[in-house]
């Protein structure tokens, strides 16, 4: 008998997701990753590949912010969407989320990158893409990960109630038919990438529109500030 041995991911994920880790296509992808690394560094390292997972466990999930695809340069990918580590310089994209949190909430903007304590918050931070080849942006778009992000996706939908999932960019927003709308808010805009950004996603006001929804469900409200 096949013994598939559990993944390094938080339990209730893991009973939620537990079909995926089972199926073919996840063979797949680890099969694909273990050839991949003999010949190409991969992002983020294979600790941290679950990290959103685990840093916002399944029963403290409020908030779903959706990226596409991990950070592909040294240092940048440690599992959570648009977040990098300590000390690494914050990309574009991340300084306009900072710059649009200042403007809705007054919030002052962080040297700082890390968005573990979004995480630790409540904030799913999730990439479509689990894994990236290093400087190949969407090298690993088509290995399956997207099919196990979509089932993270759609679990959240199902057995949970009044969650914000946040989709910036068309590619987030193709993932709204995956959510039930009666029972969730969605919001989404353009990407808050400097080509897109000043076309609607500075004014979106998502981190309060955030928290109304969820103080008006009776939900601890999202503290933002990184400081």
């Amino acid at each position: 008998m096949n013994i598939v041995k559990k993944p390094d991911i938080e339990n209730k994920w893991y009973e939620a997701l537990k079909d995926e880790f089972e199926s073919s296509y996840f063979a797949d992808i680890k099969s694909f990753l273990i050839e991949e690394k003999k010949q190409h560094i991969v992002y983020p390292p294979s600790p941290l590949i679950f990290n959103a997972f685990n840093l916002t466990p399944f029963d403290d999930v409020k908030v779903v912010i959706l990226g596409q695809d991990p950070y592909h340069n040294v240092g940048q990918a440690h599992g959570l969407a648009f977040s990098v580590p300590d000390g690494i310089q914050r990309p574009p994209s991340l300084l306009n989320i900072f710059k649009e949190l200042n403007q809705d909430l007054g919030i002052p903007i962080t040297t700082n990158g890390n968005l573990e304590k979004w995480a630790k918050e409540g904030v799913l931070l999730l990439n479509a893409s689990l894994t990236v080849r290093a400087n190949m942006a969407a090298s690993h778009a088509k290995i399956g990960w997207q099919r196990f992000t979509d089932a993270a996706i759609k679990a959240l939908s199902d057995k949970k109630q009044n969650l914000v999932f946040i989709l910036w960019g068309n590619y987030a927003i193709a993932k709204e038919n995956l959510i039930d709308k009666d029972k969730h808010l969605i919001l989404k805009t353009v990407h808050p990438s400097p080509l897109s950004a000043s076309r609607g996603f500075f004014g979106c006001r998502h981190f309060s529109k955030t928290n109304e929804y969820l103080i008006k469900n009776n939900i601890k409200p999202i503290d933002w500030n990184l400081g």
